[in-house]
């Protein structure tokens, strides 16, 4: 499946009700399960791990900023899942389960509009905005931040490392990619400019945006939800 098939597959699962709140699996073979469905079926098949390959996040928001660029708000979901792709697995909030997944490939933002939202034209609107997990990792920087933390030769594979996210995450948040800004502060001048309408931060907002697309290099579609099309915003 290309880029454009998974959204539209994402799409209609979410117009059936399929996907749950949250965290979702995407299959290999086009099925998309909830990550209780997930758990449980691995205690029966750990074959399963090596069927992932995107991990899709649904949620509703009251925020236009998340609405607008779900990645980066949602930042944890890209570090954490490349951490599981590389073999390495954790137990804490944010995992992704008892096994590394080494065929996960997208990720899927899928979010909504709460009824309380103050901008119209997310109104009956559903945003899916998907991320290719290597491209994003390799933009972040991650393989050599694990170099640096871990060591030379990293942990071995499958390897809970617990005490070591903290210090992976901790590196990656620090660089300053978002046109000179850190993850926190590109986040700060976002939610300021769309949830609480500051709009002298604009051209700061578009040099965010420019680098945005260059670090995550998102695949975009915002659906009508009355009609399922796609629409231009």
């Amino acid at each position: 499946m290309d880029e454009y098939q998974i959204v539209e597959l994402v799409k209609e699962r979410y117009r059936t009700g399929s996907i749950k709140a949250f965290r979702n699996f995407l299959l290999n073979d086009t099925t998309i399960i909830s990550y209780e469905t997930y758990e449980h079926s691995y205690q029966h098949n750990a074959f399963i791990s090596k069927q992932v390959i995107g991990q899709v996040s649904d949620q509703i928001t009251t925020f236009v900023s998340t609405l607008e660029f779900p990645t980066l708000i949602k930042w944890r979901i890209i570090l954490y899942a490349y951490l599981y792709k590389k073999g390495y697995v954790f137990t804490r909030y944010g995992s992704l389960g008892p096994a590394p997944l080494p065929n996960l490939k997208y990720i899927i933002y899928c979010i909504t509009s709460d009824t309380g939202i103050t901008r119209y034209e997310f109104k009956d609107k559903l945003v899916i905005e998907l991320v290719d997990l290597d491209v994003a990792g390799s933009n972040l920087n991650v393989p050599k931040i694990m170099s640096s933390v871990l060591g030379p030769k990293l942990l071995s594979e499958n390897n809970i490392i617990e005490n070591k996210i903290d210090e992976i995450i901790e590196h990656i948040l620090s660089q300053k990619l978002f046109a000179g800004h850190m993850w926190s502060d590109a986040q700060d001048i976002l939610s300021q400019y769309f949830d609480e309408n500051k709009r002298d931060l604009l051209k700061e907002v578009l040099k965010i945006s420019q680098a945005y697309e260059r670090v995550f290099r998102p695949y975009r579609v915002v659906y009508n939800t009355k009609t399922w099309q796609p629409v231009v915003m």
